[in-house]
């Protein structure tokens, strides 16, 4: 797996107030709370997520 990109992603923002497809799109990353980081493989399918929630989360390369 070491050869593969991965992308880090933080949730910034809360999920209060957000809608349910937008809420899924950032558990289906992996976040969890406010501030938690995790590091994602750059695929189509986990930009897509990250760009639907762009709003609520921080990504790095």
């Amino acid at each position: 797996m070491s050869d593969q990109k991965t992308i880090k992603v933080t949730l910034i923002k809360s999920l209060i107030g957000t809608k349910a497809p937008h809420r899924a799109c950032v558990r289906g990353l992996g976040l969890r709370r406010i501030n938690h980081t995790v590091e994602v493989l750059d695929t189509p399918a986990n930009r897509g997520m990250i760009t639907k929630v762009a709003y609520l989360v921080k990504c790095e390369a």
